[in-house]
């Protein structure tokens, strides 16, 4: 898997990274924070974070003798294009059968003349 989109989702695809995403929208933390609430070790934690940090979702830096985690929004933007742009022709092919389901259901008074004939 090399592309970083197909690393992103398969990095959200587990629930403990979806909810370490959740918990780092609200501001850094460091690995024995986000451990604190899961009845995992922080060694697990640790390799929940590698997968974020190699799908480019969170980076650590250095603060003293803490190394929080950040979360980086740029990857939101790389999902929502994604999302968007399928989103966009999943509305148009909607409105071309409302559009459609419009036109059986009120008949334009032509088309009941061409039938009568």
């Amino acid at each position: 898997m090399t592309d970083r989109l197909s690393q992103v989702f398969a990095a959200l695809a587990d629930p403990t990274r979806r909810d370490i995403v959740a918990r780092l929208s609200t501001g850094d933390a460091t690995v024995g924070e986000l451990a604190a609430p899961y009845e995992v070790s922080v060694q697990a934690v640790s390799k929940h974070l590698k997968v974020l940090e190699d799908a480019g979702m969170v980076t650590r830096s250095r603060d003293a003798q803490r190394r929080p985690v950040h979360l980086q929004p740029e990857v939101f933007d790389l999902m929502r294009k994604w999302i968007e742009r399928y989103q966009r022709q999943v509305e148009e092919r909607y409105q071309r059968l409302d559009a459609v389901l419009a036109d059986l259901q009120d008949p334009s008074p032509a088309s009941e003349e061409e039938a009568a004939s």
